[in-house]
């Protein structure tokens, strides 16, 4: 429901332009099909909003000129979730909605939105709204948060934290947090967490490790199915700037070794192919496998090559 609501909020900004938009333009700019713009748009005209269409291929959507718009009827948990839904997002249509927003939002509200923006870095666009609030707002009240967790390999587990920063890197949000059980400081996927309500009690805020490095630590060891350790032989500094996604440390001026995740060996083996030096390989198994049939197909392609 809050999605919808943010995406008709979106859809509202952009057909108040002064310009007719096309079906196929405005699924592209919303990221839906021409089928759920058809649908928002009688969802707007059971508001009270003059949504005109024109047939034909000059045709398009535009609000009806001189009309006064009724208001979207949003409670308050509604309105924080597509405010911070639309302040994660990198787009010109969702900073125009929610300054529209904003406009009409409380004072209360507003500082609410403020107050949760405070524990988000980054930008984007696929973790569920409601998702990103249960868990920011655990993250401003401190209070220990509750959830069912789904692990790399499908597995589920319940887990227990003293949540901290929500953060966008690599185009997945993730959590980081203090481990209950583990006692340590955890990385999550937050598209793979679902929230349980009620939250658990307040936590006296522990020091923030360097969010970079834990980051870097937590992304090439922890959160990915498949993880490789490689014996690299060039030096550390060459193998992090051509494998940025990967945590690498010396062992010699000429000798690193590189730590990589991913949730497929075929990922590992282009993180490999970006290594342009010699390089061994201790596992997992499933890369191991996947290099030889790779090599062998290479191998193919060279031999039934025309050299002239």
């Amino acid at each position: 429901m809050v999605e919808t609501s943010a995406r008709l909020l979106k859809l509202l900004s952009l057909l108040q332009t002064p310009r007719d938009w096309s079906g196929p333009e405005l699924a592209e700019r919303l990221g839906v099909t021409t089928r759920t713009v058809r649908n928002d748009v009688d969802r707007l005209r059971s508001l009270g909003y003059p949504v005109h269409a024109t047939p034909g291929v000059a045709g398009g959507y535009k609000l009806g000129a001189g009309a006064k718009l009724p208001p979207l009827l949003l409670d308050d948990d509604e309105a924080v979730a597509i405010a911070l839904s639309l302040s994660t997002q990198d787009s010109e249509t969702a900073d125009r909605a929610l300054r529209k927003l904003e406009q009409v939002l409380p004072s209360r509200l507003r500082h609410r939105v403020a107050a949760l923006q405070e524990f988000t870095v980054g930008t984007a666009t696929e973790l569920d709204p409601e998702v990103t609030v249960q868990i920011v707002n655990a993250c401003r009240a401190r209070e220990r948060l509750r959830f069912d967790y789904v692990k790399f390999d499908g597995a589920r587990d319940r887990r227990e934290v003293e949540p901290y920063r929500l953060v966008h890197t690599r185009g997945r949000w993730y959590l980081v947090a203090w481990d209950v059980a583990r006692q340590d400081w955890r990385t999550f996927r937050a598209d793979r967490m679902q929230p349980r309500i009620p939250t658990g009690p307040r936590f006296t805020p522990r020091e923030l490790p360097d969010l970079e490095a834990h980051l870097a630590q937590g992304l090439a060891t922890a959160a990915w199915r498949f993880r490789a350790t490689v014996t690299v032989h060039a030096p550390a500094h060459e193998v992090a700037a051509r494998v940025p996604a990967a945590l690498v440390e010396a062992v010699d001026e000429t000798t690193c070794r590189m730590t990589a995740g991913s949730d497929t060996p075929q990922m590992l083996a282009v993180y490999l192919g970006m290594l342009d030096s010699d390089f061994e390989v201790d596992g997992p198994p499933e890369l191991v496998q996947h290099l030889g049939k790779t090599a062998d197909r290479f191998r193919g392609a060279i031999n039934t090559a025309d050299h002239g």
